[in-house]
């Protein structure tokens, strides 16, 4: 806890945003970061409840231990607090950005709607401990002698290759593309989370021992079955990419396309990687409308006004949810209420109850409008509400539907089994496939999901894999 008093004493301070007329002119983050002394305070307000809910289950997955670093920032000990931190997650930089933060919501202060800032605190301590030059490679004093492969570079690979390699195994991360993170780099918008802060923790990474193998594409360039032939142990982490797709008429116009596409490449671009082969997915001078009401959606509306778009129209076939939630029947879990992003706040227009019917085009195959109809409770379109958005661009980003199709799941030798939904099928307590020596964890295994919850299974995985080759493990839980 922090100071016995603060929750009656300090009121709740969020991070302030630069203006969205000076933001949207720039791809860099625009969070004001707060000053030590105004993170110390927001951190006093953590109270001696009890049972903090706030680090798990209902809150935090990695079980961050929240009142303990809260209290040593309060009491000036970020070093401490920082220790304390990276004992349970391995990049809170990244989960201080990233992160929706459901600890917040079932911290017991969220009953009178003032949660502590938890979240901010974590980005300062995370912040702090690099500017100060507390966090430097830990490299082990033994070596096991023994190979892990694992496929993927997102938050679930570099957790388990990082674990990995500090339990003294020789680890090598296969990666597809050019740079390592996997969608924190190519899918989350630099605005959100400048990618210098993946690099550096790419640094410290090889620095440990962890070897990364870049342009490797496993089910395509390699396969599994080889990655099990040349190491002790494999581990997929390769995400769910596969986009749902709506079955809608008019798809295939031209100026319609998936969310990730448009994203991934204009983070290409910002990263300095050469996009000039590709189709340019470009809002500039556009009306955009973006199909789908989360967090993906919320990315391109605001990377569409930075490229420039005349408007920006979001649907969501959801009803508008309530301002407030009813705390009685939904806290300390994550509750559905009406949620502006930053990116909506710079200019969205928000329709709900909105089903779009089809893409409609002019004679040249060109996307000019989006047909939608109101829905009624069960979402199904009201006769005689249909009408049209005006559109140039048009961005399809509702969920993913579960890992790549023919590429490693399609390969020679022994099947993946998959669950019911098409994710490859592990359990939460080994983390093992039906495949001997070859282990899943993050999105590959529980679907569409949160960094978070990615960095909690790549390091109870490592953990699994770390037991399975040497019959125990020294890794946290």
């Amino acid at each position: 806890m922090g100071k016995v008093t603060g929750f009656l004493e300090i009121d709740r301070q969020d991070q302030k945003y630069q203006p969205a007329s000076d933001r949207i002119r720039h791809f860099r983050e625009f969070t004001i970061p707060m000053s030590e002394q105004e993170v110390g305070r927001q951190a006093a307000r953590c109270m001696d409840c009890g049972v903090p809910y706030c680090h798990g289950p209902t809150g935090c997955p990695v079980h961050n231990q929240i009142p303990d670093w809260n209290d040593l920032v309060y009491a000036g000990d970020w070093e401490e607090a920082a220790r304390n931190l990276h004992s349970t997650n391995n990049f809170p930089e990244f989960t201080g950005r990233i992160c929706p933060a459901p600890c917040e919501e079932a911290c017991t202060l969220n009953l009178e709607d003032s949660p502590v800032a938890i979240k901010t605190v974590e980005q300062a301590i995370a912040d702090k401990a690099w500017d100060m030059g507390w966090i430097s490679p830990q490299i082990p004093l033994v070596k096991t002698g023994k190979r892990v492969a694992v496929v993927g570079s997102g938050p679930a690979g570099m957790a388990a290759a990082q674990q990995l390699a500090r339990a003294g195994h020789d680890v090598h991360v296969y990666e597809r593309e050019p740079k390592a993170g996997g969608l924190m780099r190519y899918g989350i918008p630099d605005f959100k989370m400048e990618k210098h802060y993946i690099d550096r923790r790419v640094h410290q990474m090889s620095a440990e021992g962890v070897t990364f193998h870049y342009g490797v594409n496993v089910g395509v360039t390699t396969t599994v079955d080889q990655l099990a032939a040349d190491h002790d142990a494999v581990l997929l982490a390769a995400g769910a990419e596969r986009p749902r797709d709506p079955g809608m008429p008019g798809q295939d116009l031209s100026g319609c396309h998936y969310a990730m596409p448009f994203l991934v490449q204009q983070n290409r671009r910002i990263g300095g990687e050469d996009v000039s082969g590709e189709e340019p997915i470009l809002a500039s001078g556009k009306h955009v409308v973006v199909i789908g009401g989360g967090d993906t959606a919320s990315d391109c509306v605001g990377t569409s006004f930075r490229q420039g778009a005349l408007s920006v129209t979001q649907l969501d076939i959801r009803p508008m949810p309530p301002m407030k939630e009813d705390k009685l029947t939904s806290w300390p879990y994550w509750p559905t209420k009406f949620r502006t992003s930053s990116s909506q706040a710079e200019g969205a227009d928000r329709e709900f109850s909105c089903a779009t019917l089809e893409i409609v085009g002019n004679a040249k195959g060109r996307v000019t409008g989006v047909k939608c109809a109101r829905v009624d409770q069960k979402r199904q379109p009201i006769p005689g509400t249909e009408f049209v958005i005006r559109a140039d661009l048009v961005l399809t980003a509702i969920g993913f539907a579960g890992p790549l199709e023919g590429t490693y799941l399609a390969g020679p030798g022994e099947a993946l089994a998959r669950d019911r939904r098409g994710n490859v099928a592990a359990d939460t307590e080994s983390y093992r496939t039906s495949v001997g020596k070859v282990f899943a964890a993050g999105d590959v295994r529980r679907g569409q999901s949160l960094v978070v919850w990615a960095i909690r299974e790549g390091r109870q995985a490592a953990r699994s894999i770390d037991s399975f080759l040497m019959g125990s493990s020294q890794l946290p839980l």
